[in-house]
């Protein structure tokens, strides 16, 4: 009789890690093409699925209950389908769309989205034995996300899927009512709420974009951030949009309409700048992680794998496939010449190999930062072309975040004893599952270019990405004199926090982070304050109430985020029915 234990990636579990990866796809796409920012989902889809099948076990739709290594299976099912926005899909795609005016069609984004996605699953396969198996690289989220699994299977896990499930109505009621407009609607309640009577320059806050959200998505995103990066985020905000902004209203360097799309068509070029040099020092100082990830992959090759690790042949077989494919599809979709492109995928795995060792050092991915590297070398190999900048950056990128995704899931399996050829296949799963939801959900929210770029979709993370392909494709000239003093005081400002942070350590809470900081100049200052609220109730509930904290803030703001973003899709839907009103 088979150990329900031991029973891993199977037909119901993957079937629920690609609906709930896919259905978290969305909610990352809605809250990355607000704020610039995106949230893993293992650990929310892990929780759901163990509620879920709970229920399912309990009323008799099942017969098996659903065991610690089949949701760690799951989990990376969902956790691949849900980093499906890393794509391209809220950073170089909308950047060339607002560059060019022109939509990419729904099939050719689905194809090149997850033939990159696939070549990242792949080219992580090298990385595996040395940084998990041998160097033990911590990769915290793995680690949280296998000691939440061993909690939930061990003690019941009921409260913090309650929550998450409560937290997640209330955010979609919310939504709804908020974003809903039809007649037979009582109300509606309001998308920003001013500071009333309060202005500067002689004109209201919320031409400025100072204001409050009508809404606890960005709140709830704010409480999983960390106050650090919330803080930072509010003083970007106060410097741009409360001290820079009115005086160039003033000057008459901005236009008189105001507004988040004229302010931040200045002040992107501060942001862009300062997340470049900020980006490209902090990867620098990472240099024997450089080194130790060559080292890494030189020795996997040599090392004799164990029975049950996915084999080294896995890994020339699919760059035999995927690495000519995505050289083919950089050429037919956007006319990147094939040298090009084959220099594209070459830099993309030594990419990749550096941002999954940062991973596996620090939880954070630097795709900004290393996606930056492949702009600023194609910027000098094809100059003035944004097209070719872009689209190569974006394979860099979307490389590196699924080679990181799926080792992050490895190092869960790992703790977990769970077999690493299954959960390769679960990612592939997750990759398809993802991108029939999120290239769906991009054409219905973004139906044209126009949409980007303002109130409604600031879409900041795709901001700095058009920002370093414009200036590296017109030259420094091309821009007016307050930005190009804003262009260099941007790339100082990110170098010297950068050295302070290195060089007083312990003082790094108090620093401002220079990610955030920057990411404050091309992000409204309504989702600012927002997330700065919402992290300042999360650090005092922590330090007031921390055993509730511990319990409580993740689930609740998961479900927020979940249900009010997920609510925005459905309205939307609704809306191109013809059962709501625009």
């Amino acid at each position: 009789m088979q150990d329900e234990s031991r029973v891993q990636l199977t037909v119901r579990g993957a079937l629920m890690g690609m609906m709930l990866g896919g259905v978290l796809s969305l909610s990352n796409l809605y809250i990355a093409l607000k704020t610039g920012w995106s949230f893993g989902v293992s650990i929310t889809a892990g929780i759901l699925a163990f509620a879920i099948f709970a229920v399912f076990l309990r009323v008799g739709i099942v017969r098996r209950a659903f065991g610690v290594l089949e949701n760690n299976a799951m989990q990376s099912v969902a956790s691949a389908a849900g980093y499906m926005t890393g794509g391209g899909t809220v950073a170089a795609i909308p950047a060339l769309m607002m560059i060019t005016g022109e939509v990419m069609p729904a099939g050719q984004m689905f194809v090149w989205i997850a033939s990159i996605a696939m070549l990242g699953v792949v080219m992580a396969i090298p990385m595996k034995q040395q940084m998990i198996n041998v160097e033990g690289l911590r990769f915290p989220t793995g680690v949280a996300a296998a000691e939440t699994l061993r909690a939930l299977h061990s003690a019941g896990g009921g409260g913090e899927a309650r929550l998450l499930g409560w937290s997640g109505l209330f955010g979609g009621v919310l939504a709804f009512f908020r974003d809903a407009h039809a007649a037979w609607i009582p109300f509606n309640l309001p998308s920003k709420i001013p500071f009333p009577g309060l202005t500067l320059a002689g004109r209201p806050l919320a031409d400025f974009t100072l204001s409050l959200e009508g809404s606890l998505l960005l709140a709830a995103g704010g409480a999983i951030m960390g106050f650090r990066a919330a803080w930072s985020l509010l003083l970007g905000t106060i410097i741009n949009y409360a001290i820079l902004a009115p005086w160039l209203y003033q000057s008459g360097v901005l236009d008189s309409k105001l507004g988040y799309k004229t302010i931040v068509g200045w002040s992107v070029w501060l942001g862009a700048s300062m997340l470049l040099t900020s980006g490209l020092l902090a990867f620098s100082f990472q240099w024997r992680s450089v080194v130790a990830a060559m080292r890494s992959v030189t020795a996997a090759f040599g090392t004799t794998m164990a029975s049950d690790e996915v084999p080294m042949r896995w890994f020339l077989i699919g760059m035999a496939v995927f690495g000519p494919l995505v050289v083919g599809l950089q050429w037919l979709f956007f006319g990147i010449t094939p040298w090009m492109g084959t220099l594209a995928v070459v830099m993309s795995f030594f990419i990749a190999l550096v941002a999954a060792r940062v991973t596996g050092e620090t939880d954070t991915t630097p795709t900004g930062a290393l996606g930056k590297i492949t702009q600023v070398t194609f910027g000098a190999l094809a100059p003035g072309n944004v097209t070719t900048n872009l689209m190569t950056a974006n394979v860099s990128a979307g490389v590196a975040i699924h080679a990181a995704d799926l080792l992050t899931d490895l190092k869960s399996g790992y703790l977990l004893k769970a077999d690493p050829r299954q959960q390769f296949w679960a990612q592939f799963l997750g990759v398809l599952a993802g991108s029939c939801f999120v290239v769906p959900a991009y054409r219905l929210l973004i139906p044209t270019a126009d949409v980007l770029g303002g109130d409604q979709w600031p879409a900041p993370g795709a901001q700095t990405w058009k920002g370093v392909a414009v200036m590296l494709a017109n030259g420094f000239d091309s821009l007016h004199p307050t930005a190009q003093t804003a262009l260099f005081v941007g790339g100082v400002v990110g170098v010297l926090l950068v050295l302070i942070e290195r060089a007083l350590p312990k003082w790094k809470p108090y620093i401002p982070s220079p990610a955030a900081l920057g990411l404050a100049f091309t992000t409204p200052g309504y989702n600012s304050i927002s997330m700065f609220l919402g992290a300042t109730v999360a650090v005092l509930l922590t330090r007031s109430r921390p055993v509730l904290a511990d319990k409580s803030v993740i689930p609740v703001s998961s479900g927020i985020i979940a249900g009010e973003s997920l609510m925005g899709i459905l309205v939307a839907v609704l809306v191109v029915a013809g059962l709501l009103q625009s």
